[in-house]
């Protein structure tokens, strides 16, 4: 059973919801970023959502386009976002995360690629 089945699963049964916790990652900065993820699961985050920054985000709330913009600026990067699901994983192996971005940086990559290595890093699904 994958972690997202498992976590959904045991919430259906207990009746409950999921805490799922968002974060831009690269904001306030790279280190910050994976302190305050490992803050959200030492905190009772179920799920953890990472947004992968974009240089366009039309899509996005104000909020997260923000964020994103701060983080671009201090070089975040996609392959940066996968090395602190891949930092998390070290601690962590049975919390699902799932990452939030635009498709034009895993097109760009290559699809197949990209998936081999979010399967690699630890990721558990794509928004």
């Amino acid at each position: 059973m994958s972690r997202l089945d498992r976590i959904f699963s045991t919430a259906g049964e207990e009746n409950r919801t999921v805490v799922s916790i968002y974060l831009t990652v690269g904001f306030p900065s790279l280190d910050a970023s994976l302190e305050l993820a490992r803050a959200a699961l030492a905190g009772g985050a179920e799920l953890l959502e990472i947004g992968v920054p974009f240089s366009d985000p039309l899509a996005d709330g104000a909020t997260i386009q923000l964020a994103g913009q701060r983080a671009l600026a201090q070089g975040m990067t996609l392959d940066r976002t996968l090395d602190i699901a891949r930092d998390l994983r070290k601690t962590d192996d049975k919390t699902p995360i799932v990452m939030m971005g635009y498709y034009n940086p895993i097109h760009s990559r290559g699809v197949n690629r990209f998936l081999e290595q979010a399967r690699e890093a630890g990721i558990d699904g794509l928004i």
